[in-house]
């Protein structure tokens, strides 16, 4: 477990806006990250970011590439 208490990379708060998902989650050090990640098919986008407001801008603007 991490020294936070939390075991690492259990995300929360998971929204959708279309494809692309956001969740919150603590890296192995228990500090906050944000993530974007599409489940389309053949699309590769993912990323983390330190701020929810950011994920949540990449994940409205995505187009898929695929």
């Amino acid at each position: 477990m991490a020294e936070s208490g939390r075991p690492p990379n259990r995300f929360t708060n998971v929204v959708r806006f279309g494809p692309v998902q956001v969740g919150t989650y603590y890296d192995g050090r228990g500090r906050t990250k944000h993530v974007a990640a599409c489940t389309a098919p053949r699309c590769d986008f993912s990323a983390d970011y330190h701020g929810r407001a950011a994920a949540e801008l990449a994940a409205r603007t995505h187009r898929c590439n695929p």
